[in-house]
């Protein structure tokens, strides 16, 4: 168990710091549009280190780092799609263009953007309310991750826990809108590359350094029966293809959450606060760097830890703990110096308060923006207000939609199962590429987006992922219940498509019915067609 007083005396200084950037941005948020977009004038440095803090959570720390150890360092490829998908194709492909086209239609959010470039209520509506749905299963299992890591390290109960992670994070984002959400997450993203590159070298020392692999690659022997029938051949080496371990490993870890990335609503803000496209080029190394740093060592530790375990207790990281999510909390416990030990659990702090900031106020902006707001203006319950106080009203209401949205993920995180943080994860960026990929693409490349399109593309990859998700990929519908409780059967098919992740059957789904309904449309408008 960590010393408390180091701890304490740790958490007082990154308290005061994280409570001083949090009065700054609270200071510099003048008006509704400062809350939700910053200023559209964040600095380069800053939108980096926010991005790649907002994109790196408790959920790849331990989470992820739990699957390594389950599943060996196969999940590197994550790292790898990470950099490459995540940082440069988002920047370079998707951030000029959601940054140019955001401002000329003054979108506030990323259900805004997309309302604005199709013209259509409907489409503000259903993307609202697909983030309201979807990412409190994101933010719940950031917030359990941290929670699970305090609750092992400093024998705090998991309630209080949770309880003081939320109250935290929810005090600088309620106030201080996405000002105070960037200017913080710089300070994670920081204190995080500084502790987890020590933590590289440290594991690297525990381990007996770098022919720690080569006994990692002699343990293989050791693996699981249960995984071994599943198709796990070792910690360095690939599952078999085809293997019920390899449709896990490939569809729903590496290439759900390489893919689901670039529908992210909370990144895709995260290109609207910039400046200029130059100012988008220069965040572009920071974030890779510290993506490459924060996910390689994750990964790189989750699987070293079996050599570890293996050393000292004759046993294999899984049998250590019943739950993979406390694997990586258990290596840095016990293997770790005391002051390594006061800092990743200010790293795990900043991972999950980072991540969770953000999330919290793209649902609270979706919440309050981007459906009663909207609403109140569209038709139902007309705004009276003008000026400076419609101004002031429209924060007030999206300040109380952020506040309920996180009472929201607090109670969901009370709920749900055990090792769940990395599924969740790959859950949710699942269902955002499947909902949210296509009409986002057209949005930003497309000269006549097509309304129809957008709408059909939308319904149709988020019901396809959910009816997937409860009635067919395994290790959901296992745990809902539902179609065991319709059906006699946890999946209605047998394998291969019981661990065939939803991504897989929802985003080509989507893309079909964008590209069927922007036909249809177009043929009903010969005009537009020829335009």
């Amino acid at each position: 168990m960590v010393n408390q007083l180091y701890f304490w005396a740790a958490t007082a200084v990154y308290s005061v710091l994280i409570f001083y950037l949090a009065w700054l941005g609270y200071k510099r948020t003048k008006c509704n549009a400062d809350y939700m977009l910053a200023g559209r004038n964040i600095h380069p440095v800053i939108l980096g280190l926010s991005y790649g803090a907002t994109f790196i959570s408790t959920s790849a720390i331990v989470g992820f780092g739990g699957y390594a150890a389950k599943l060996g360092m196969g999940i590197i490829w994550l790292v790898m799609l990470n950099i490459s998908v995540g940082v440069l194709i988002a920047f370079m492909v998707f951030g000029k263009p959601t940054r140019r086209i955001g401002k000329k239609l003054g979108a506030l959010t990323f259900p805004d953007l997309l309302g604005k470039v199709y013209k259509s209520n409907f489409v503000q509506y259903v993307t609202g309310l697909i983030i309201m749905v979807g990412m409190p299963l994101y933010s719940s299992a950031v917030l359990i991750g941290g929670g699970r890591f305090i609750e092992q390290v400093l024998d705090v109960p998991y309630l209080w826990a949770i309880i003081g992670l939320t109250v935290i994070t929810a005090a600088y984002v309620v106030f201080g809108g996405l000002v105070a959400v960037m200017y913080t997450d710089a300070l994670q993203a920081s204190l995080m590359i500084f502790g987890m590159s020590a933590i590289m070298i440290l594991t690297l020392s525990a381990v007996g350094g770098f022919d720690g692999f080569q006994s990692l690659t002699d343990m293989s022997h050791l693996v699981p029966a249960g995984l071994a029938s599943t198709g796990m051949t070792g910690w360095t080496s690939f599952p078999e293809l085809g293997s019920a371990t390899w449709y896990t490993l490939v569809t729903t870890i590496i290439m759900g959450v390489g893919i689901g990335v670039l529908a992210q609503p909370q990144l895709a803000v995260r290109f609207m606060t910039a400046k200029d496209g130059k100012a988008l080029n220069r965040a572009i190394p920071v974030g890779a760097i510290f993506i490459l740093i924060t996910t390689g060592v994750a990964y790189t530790m989750g699987a070293l830890t079996n050599v570890y375990f293996y050393e000292k207790f004759g046993k294999i990281s899984t049998e250590m703990t019943g739950n993979i999510d406390n694997i990586v909390p258990l290596f840095i416990d016990t293997a770790m110096p005391e002051w390594l030990v006061v800092m990743f659990v200010l790293v795990l702090l900043a991972a999950a308060m980072s991540t969770m900031s953000s999330l919290f106020h793209v649902m609270g902006t979706a919440a309050g923006h981007d459906i009663w707001v909207h609403i109140r203006r569209a038709k139902f319950f007309p705004l009276k207000l003008r000026g400076s106080d419609e101004d002031a009203s429209k924060l007030r209401v999206n300040k109380i939609g952020t506040f309920l949205m996180i009472a929201v993920s607090l109670g969901l995180a009370f709920i749900m199962p055990g090792d769940i943080i990395a599924r969740a994860t790959a859950m949710f960026m699942g269902l955002c590429a499947a909902a949210f990929l296509p009409a986002y693409t057209v949005a930003v490349f497309s000269k006549s987006p097509s309304r129809l399109g957008a709408i059909a593309s939308l319904l149709t990859g988020s019901v396809a992922w959910a009816v997937w998700t409860v009635f067919v990929h395994q290790a959901e519908s296992s745990v809902l219940s539902v179609s065991e409780m319709l059906t006699g059967n946890p999946s209605v098919l047998d394998f291969p498509w019981t661990v065939v992740d939803s991504l897989f059957i929802a985003l080509p789904l989507s893309i079909a019915a964008m590209i069927i309904g922007t036909l249809i449309e177009r043929r009903r408008s010969p005009a537009t067609a020829e335009a």
